[in-house]
């Protein structure tokens, strides 16, 4: 069974889109092409068993085994050697992608103390959206008692065919994020 943001992009976004933008192709329409999680865990130098606990938290999140990260240079001031894991991550694709895409706007981003909306302002040059959550407990998955430590993690948004932070704007809201008003 295909995911229910995937319908809905398929059956009601990309009219609207080709409608407001003015496309000539199906294949001109912006779309989803990963979304990208990653937790750099600075602790994990010290003690691996953060970084495996926080693996552990991204797989149950994300539905998917995370990768660790490495350092790819030596900092002595952060007493980091390279090749030292740093971090994790996972790339979600397909339907594990709108299943976390859904789950995040209407479930996680909700959750969130005090939340008015994600900013506008956290699109790139090419259309891809980056978003910051301070804590993994917003997310339904995990467990408020078994968690030894808050932490954060990056989600990153790419889109692809997308010619402009309009287009990849409107695209979002259309999928229901809920954005801060201007003004």
């Amino acid at each position: 069974m295909k995911a229910r943001l995937w319908e809905k992009y398929k059956n009601e976004i990309v009219p609207q889109l080709i409608k407001k933008f003015g496309f000539k192709n199906i294949m001109q329409v912006p779309r989803l092409e990963k979304i990208v999680i990653n937790m750099g865990v600075g602790e994990a130098i010290t003690d691996i068993k953060i970084l495996e606990k926080a693996m552990e938290e991204l797989s149950l999140i994300t539905g998917q085994k995370p990768v660790i990260c490495r350092a790819k240079k030596a900092i002595a001031n952060f007493k980091i050697k390279k090749g030292n894991p740093i971090g994790c991550k996972v790339t979600l694709r397909r339907d594990r992608m709108y299943e976390f895409l859904d789950r995040l706007i209407n479930v996680a981003l909700p959750r969130i103390r005090d939340f008015r909306g994600v900013s506008t302002h956290a699109f790139d040059e090419k259309g891809n959206f980056s978003l910051g959550i301070n804590e993994q407990t917003i997310f339904p998955e995990i467990d408020y008692d078994k968690v030894t430590r808050i932490q954060g993690m990056n989600i990153n948004i790419v889109i692809r065919n997308s010619k402009s932070k309009e287009h990849s704007l409107e695209l979002l809201k259309l999928f229901g994020m809920p954005f801060l008003k201007e003004g």
